[in-house]
C-alpha cells in the first residue's frame, strides 16, 4: 500500500516513536494527523495536521473522534501508539485506573469511534503498539482489570499491553471481510522519555541506555506495518523487527478476548453516558 495521499492518524505523536512514525509517514507523502495531549507540543510539529486529545478522558476521546470525522472524512491508517506507565496508582476523571485507561481503554474507544470511517476508507489498517512487557507472570482477570487488589506499576503496564493483544486479535475477527486489517507490534526496548521516570527506573534506563534502541529504530516496525505492501491483507498478527512473533499464550484465549471486549464496552459506555436527570 502506497501511503501517498492517504490519511493516517497517529496517537502519541508529540514524542518518542509516535513522533518519528508521524514524521516519516509524512515524508512518504501521507496526510498525517498527529494526536497529542499538549497543544504546545502539537504546535511545534511541522508537515502534518494536529488534533488535541487527552486520552485519559473518554469524553475527550469521543469529542476528538467526532472532530476528526468532521475535519478529514477519510482514515486509511490508525496507529494507536500513545501509552504510559505510572509510578503510583491513580484514577482518571472517569474513575478508572490511569494505566488501564490510557493504554487499553483509549485504544478501544478511539478505534471503535472511528471504525465506520475506516471501513468506508478501505483498504485500511489499524496498528496497535503493544509490548513484550505483556509477558508479565500474571494473567488478565476480567473481574479485576484495574488491579484494585494487587497493583504495581509494572504489573499494570504489562497487563495493559496484554490487553492490547487481546483487543487486536478479537478486533481482527470482527473486521473479517471489511477490508480493514489490524495488527500489533513490539517496538523493542526504546530509550525515550516514556520510561525514564525517577528513582530506580531512571537509574535502570541510564545504565541500560547503550543497549537500548533509539526512537528512530523503535519506530521502524510501526512505520512498516502502516505502509508496507508486504503486510497488505495480513491481519490478527503480532510483529517485532518486521517479523511475526508468537504472543504470550493468554492473548490467544478467545473467550477472554470476548469478555474483555464486552467489559471494555461497558466501561466506555458508562463513562461517556449522560448523567441521569435529577428526579
Amino acid at each position: 500500500m502506497s501511503v501517498e495521499g492517504k490519511t493516517i492518524l497517529v496517537t502519541g505523536a508529540t514524542s518518542g516513536i509516535g513522533q518519528v512514525a508521524a514524521r516519516e509517514l509524512a515524508k512518504m507523502g501521507a496526510k498525517v494527523v498527529a494526536l497529542g495531549r499538549s497543544q504546545q507540543k502539537l504546535d511545534q510539529l511541522r508537515g502534518m495536521q494536529t488534533l488535541r486529545c487527552d486520552l485519559s478522558s473518554l469524553a475527550d476521546v469521543r469529542r476528538a473522534a467526532a472532530e476528526f470525522r468532521q475535519r478529514f472524512g477519510k482514515l486509511h491508517v490508525l496507529l494507536n501508539n500513545a501509552g504510559g506507565i505510572n509510578r503510583a496508582r491513580e484514577l482518571t476523571a472517569d474513575g478508572y485506573e490511569r494505566t488501564f485507561a490510557v493504554n487499553h481503554l483509549a485504544y478501544f474507544a478511539l478505534t471503535n469511534e472511528l471504525l465506520d470511517v475506516l471501513k468506508a476508507s478501505a483498504p485500511a489498517r489499524i496498528v496497535n503498539v503493544a509490548s513484550e512487557a505483556s509477558r508479565v507472570p500474571v494473567g488478565v482477570d476480567v473481574d479485576d482489570l484495574q488491579l484494585e487488589r494487587h497493583w504495581s506499576k509494572m504489573r499494570s503496564y504489562g497487563l495493559s499491553k496484554r490487553m492490547n493483544l487481546l483487543f487486536t486479535f478479537e478486533l481482527a475477527r470482527r473486521l473479517e471481510g471489511t477490508g480493514v486489517t489490524v495488527n500489533a507490534l513490539h517496538p523493542g526496548t526504546v530509550y525515550s522519555g516514556f520510561g525514564s521516570g525517577t528513582g530506580l527506573i531512571r537509574l535502570f534506563y541510564e545504565v541500560a541506555r547503550p543497549f537500548m534502541l533509539t526512537s528512530e529504530q523503535g519506530a521502524q516496525t510501526a512505520i512498516w506495518l502502516c505502509s508496507s505492501p508486504e503486510v497488505e491483507g495480513v491481519t490478527g498478527r503480532y510483529f517485532c523487527k518486521k517479523r511475526e512473533i508468537r504472543a504470550v499464550g493468554q492473548a490467544y484465549d478467545r473467550d477472554l478476548q470476548h469478555k474483555l471486549w464486552d467489559e471494555s464496552a461497558r466501561l466506555v459506555t458508562r463513562a461517556t453516558s449522560p448523567a441521569p436527570a435529577p428526579s
